[in-house]
């Protein structure tokens, strides 16, 4: 069945040296099934293993994601090893593909932006958000917690303070609130957010691949201990052509035409 044909879909598009993923489940405002989740293991695997140079992910319509879909909740979440499955394999899939992706990723967070919508946004590099966006894990309400690898995501990217009020509490926030805190990178009007996301997304694809894979791969490391392919770069193509063009005032040229 094609994906396009589905009520949870996540969509890949190759434009260039951009990749457009959508998570599409529109009538749920863009809920995660957890079909969706084992797509967005494909589709980011997909990606890098592609020449992309950078990741747009956004929510089809109005909405980012408003969590997961609750009504296949009931299929599976009281069996213990089912929900081990579901949240080891299927959603921890999805993410670590994301966050094994040396192509930046960019997200364009519009609406609702509720637990595995926080947790996708995460995974992403730049966080560009409409000034009505609205961000939450209220699964309190629900009578669970959130599973300890996402949690420690979520709590990394947030900072602790905001993931405790969001889990313990049940607190939703305000784009402008996440912003001060650093989560955000840009807040801008809510017709703006697509076409501000994409603007950052071309100057990213427009930058060295060689270099945001290197800065990607430095920055997951927890620790990062320097070896000999540290340095490797030193006469690679793309360090000559960024010094000599600095040097010589004129714009670098990465190649993007040739992808």
């Amino acid at each position: 069945m094609n994906r396009e044909s589905k009520p949870g879909s996540i969509i890949l598009l190759m434009e260039g040296a951009i990749a457009f993923v959508r998570l599409r489940n529109p009538a749920k405002f863009n809920a995660m099934s957890r079909d969706m989740w084992w797509q967005l293991k494909e589709v980011f695997e997909e990606i890098q293993q592609s020449r992309a140079r950078c990741v747009l992910i956004a929510g089809e319509g109005a909405h980012f994601c408003a969590g997961g879909d609750i009504s296949e909740y009931p299929s599976f979440r009281f069996d213990a090893h089912q929900l081990a499955l579901f949240h080891e394999t299927e959603v921890w899939g999805g993410l670590s593909a994301m966050l094994n992706c040396d192509a930046p990723i960019v997200a364009a967070i519009a609406g609702n932006c509720m637990g595995a919508g926080v947790e996708i946004a995460s995974c992403c590099d730049v966080r560009v958000a409409g000034e009505s966006a609205k961000f939450g894990a209220p699964i309190a309400r629900l009578g669970f917690p959130m599973a300890p690898r996402e949690a420690g995501l979520v709590a990394a990217a947030l900072g602790a303070n905001v993931a405790r009020a969001m889990l313990l509490a049940a607190e939703v926030f305000p784009a402008s609130r996440l912003q001060d805190t650093g989560y955000l990178t840009r807040v801008v009007a809510d017709a703006d957010v697509d076409a501000q996301a994409s603007d950052v997304a071309k100057r990213i694809a427009a930058l060295a691949p060689g270099a945001a894979k290197m800065n990607k791969q430095i920055l997951r490391m927890s620790k990062f201990i320097p070896d000999a392919r540290t340095y490797a770069y030193a006469d690679g193509a793309e360090h000559r052509e960024g010094i000599a063009a600095f040097l010589h005032k004129r714009t670098p040229d990465f190649g993007l035409d040739e992808k």
